[in-house]
């Protein structure tokens, strides 16, 4: 049976139309709006997306920074409290085992994890955490299975929270968290999301997530919205989805992911696969595939459409792909052979054994509007 959020029937009431998804029934789109109108609505004003089903979990006690830093690429230690980051677990080869956003607190990191991944992700950091406790580090994990997740993403969110808590919100930066009391309900907030505008991941107690999401609905800029505008946002945003554009055979160099790396870890390592990654990182030979965006003519570009240069040669495959509703372009992202990564560079896509033209595009496709105080 598939497990279902706090949120569940509330969705379902509202119209979601359900799927299965990393063993969770999630809306894909709401049937009174669909995905492009849930996505064109997040980049105007504000969307709800229930993300209850990724994992949320606690690192704590005296030795949490330095045990935890030998499973992601971040400088946790020169995080200041009250900051979050987007980080990398990788394996000993350098690929990446999921990705992660960090939230580094007085007493513990809050740390969100992939639904998809979350099975394997756990296994892995308790068998990291056995071999130090085994060696008397004072360091132990909470999985956090009594609280939602929901983001408020769009350039309107700010301003509901604000509403909401009768507080100026001013300094909450991009990628900074908190503790926050609304309406008598405690929240965890992430000022961050997965689409490329302002907004906030909203950690909520299984008890009161109904109750602060109808808060949420109350304001007439706010909608549901579903995965499907949920995938169609980050693409636009050029950001990775985790089992498509990242895997453990991908390196954070590769990705285009390096600036994850902290510069105090470049120097010292000290993470699994820090060998192969700090060697990618000094000699760029050593990469031999590139993370790229592709404007595409034609049809759409689906995942493994494969990816040629203009003399027939096959270079690549696409990772990612599809129509994008605010450039009303089809867009895509994939990996190719370092040398066809370079802005602008002329290349080919095979869809439905048709070739089509591409082009090699920066990302991402379209500008982020993250909120920070020097604007």
């Amino acid at each position: 049976p598939l497990k279902k959020t706090p949120l569940h029937d509330l969705i379902v009431q509202k119209g979601g139309k359900m799927v299965p998804f990393a063993g969770w029934s999630m809306p894909v789109h709401f049937m009174t709006s669909g995905i492009l109108t849930e996505h064109l609505h997040t980049r105007e004003n504000a969307s709800l997306f229930d993300v209850s089903h990724m994992q949320q979990l606690k690192i704590l006690g005296r030795d949490r920074i330095k045990f935890f830093e030998r499973l992601v690429v971040a400088d946790l230690e020169e995080m200041l409290f009250g900051t979050s980051t987007l980080s990398l677990l990788t394996n000993e080869h350098g690929g990446i085992i999921d990705d992660t956003i960090i939230s580094k607190h007085a007493d513990h990191l809050h740390v969100v994890i992939n639904a998809a991944c979350a099975d394997k992700d756990l296994a892995h950091i308790r068998r990291e955490l056995d071999k130090v406790q085994r060696q008397g580090w004072l360091v132990h994990m909470e999985v956090i299975d009594d609280y939602a997740l929901l983001a408020l993403q769009g350039p309107k969110a700010a301003e509901i929270i604000k509403r909401l808590s009768d507080r100026d919100i001013t300094d909450f930066k991009f990628m900074t968290a908190r503790f926050m009391n609304v309406k008598k309900i405690e929240l965890h907030i992430t000022r961050s999301g997965y689409t490329g505008e302002d907004g906030f991941e909203i950690a909520v107690s299984y008890l009161a997530a109904n109750r602060f999401a109808k808060l949420l609905l109350g304001y007439p800029s706010v909608q549901l919205a579903g995965l499907g505008a949920r995938d169609s946002l980050r693409l636009e945003a050029g950001l990775c989805l985790y089992g498509h554009d990242l895997d453990e055979s991908i390196t954070p160099v590769e990705a285009g992911l390096s600036w994850t790396i902290g510069k105090r870890r470049r120097k010292e390592g000290g993470f699994l696969g820090a060998d192969h990654i700090l060697g990618q990182l000094n000699d760029k030979s050593l990469v031999l595939r590139r993370r790229i965006g592709l404007i595409v003519e034609g049809a759409p570009a689906r995942e493994n459409a494969e990816i040629y240069d203009t003399d027939g040669e096959l270079i690549g495959k696409v990772t990612s792909g599809g129509p994008s509703p605010s450039l009303r372009k089809n867009i895509a992202m994939g990996y190719v052979k370092t040398g066809y990564n370079k802005t602008g560079t002329p290349l080919k896509v095979k869809v439905r054994d048709r070739m089509q033209d591409a082009k090699v595009e920066k990302m991402p496709f379209v500008p982020a509007r993250y909120y920070k105080l020097n604007g």
